[in-house]
């Protein structure tokens, strides 16, 4: 009885009640598309693209079409991850022939969050870069309102699990037959700049006054016109980059210049994230890396950048080596609280 007096709190404010409508209105466009057998992935990752949903509303999403919807027929597994995977060649090639079935992977990115994974379609493993050991992952398999025979789809389910703990599958001919066959979705057309509608004869009194701004008006470049925004991106991760340590050890002052590096990117692009790797662990805290000497010269500390458009890459690797190297004392001549301006 507690729990059903603050059940519809969220609903008691006007920004609630709106951020629901929105979901509930996401939800219903949506629908449309996946009775046309249109991936739920590929759905919700092209909203994301287009700045419809946020990042926050895709389980609940997932979890009320595939989950708890009654009209839809999908089974889901839950496991761990045997082995890192970075090649996804062989997986899309594989799975691309299994059309009588549609496949959705949930994967628990470490550093993006829940992110979903049309398995047959080769860019968003790319988003992903990687999948690594010991995440968890979850595969919903199904035929949208299709009835399909049980056994279709734990074979499926096994075949794909087995795909890619082992990098093989022993998928029968049952799966290559279907109405599931996979289309890359179209890029959405680029929203076409208003055109304004040509004014009526100006009065002959008010003709000679309007000379002066009309040819004004009309020597204004052609660019004045609104420009067309790209489509945003969706939040992704980049491949590691490898920064070789060129000091003797990667000391205390190395570590203040990386600091010194990190902070202008994150000034200039805040929606920008910096990972840090050593040896396959994420480094939460680089003072770290200069404890006990841990790591030395020849080494390679590996780096990522997460967000929607990464900027300046090429630019951070260099500095970011020289920050590395002997030559890591020009970023710490400024005073402490210095900000520096490197992008």
């Amino acid at each position: 009885m507690a729990e059903a007096v603050y059940e519809y709190v969220g609903l008691s404010t006007r920004d609630g009640f709106n951020r629901s409508l929105r979901h509930f209105l996401a939800v219903n466009d949506i629908l449309s598309n996946f009775e046309g057998r249109q991936n739920l992935a590929d759905a919700l990752n092209g909203l994301l693209d287009e700045k419809a949903i946020q990042s926050n509303q895709i389980g609940p999403i997932l979890n009320a079409l595939l989950v708890g919807h009654p009209k839809y027929n999908y089974q889901s597994r839950s496991y761990n991850l045997v082995r890192s995977i970075e090649d996804s060649d062989p997986i899309v090639s594989e799975v691309g022939k299994w059309d009588a079935v549609d496949l959705v992977l949930a994967y628990y990115h470490p550093d993006l969050g829940l992110t979903l994974i049309n398995p047959k379609n080769k860019q968003h493993w790319d988003s992903v870069q990687a999948l690594r050991k010991n995440e968890l992952l979850t595969i919903y398999c199904g035929t949208l309102s299709e009835k399909a025979p049980e056994n279709l789809l734990e074979t499926a389910i096994d075949a794909l699990v087995s795909l890619l703990s082992t990098g093989k599958a022993k998928a029968g001919a049952s799966l290559t037959q279907g109405k599931f066959k996979w289309k890359a979705p179209k890029p959405p057309a680029p929203a076409k700049p208003k055109v304004r509608k040509k004014a009526g004869k100006p009065p002959a009194r008010a003709k000679a006054k309007a000379t002066a701004p009309a040819a004004a008006e009309s020597a204004a470049p052609a660019a004045a016109a609104p420009a067309v925004e790209a489509p945003s991106k969706k939040r992704r991760m980049t491949p590691m980059y490898s920064i070789p340590v060129s000091n003797e050890l990667f000391h205390n002052g190395n570590v203040e210049a990386w600091k010194k590096v990190i902070q202008s990117y994150n000034m200039k692009y805040p929606g920008l994230e910096v990972f840090i790797f050593y040896e396959g662990e994420r480094i939460h805290d680089i003072n770290t890396l200069f404890k006990w000497g841990k790591v030395k010269h020849g080494s390679a500390i590996m780096i990522a950048i997460a967000g929607e458009d990464i900027k300046d890459l090429a630019k951070l690797q260099r500095y970011l080596r020289q920050g590395a190297s002997p030559a890591f004392e020009a970023f710490l001549r400024f005073p402490v609280n210095t900000v520096l301006k490197l992008f």
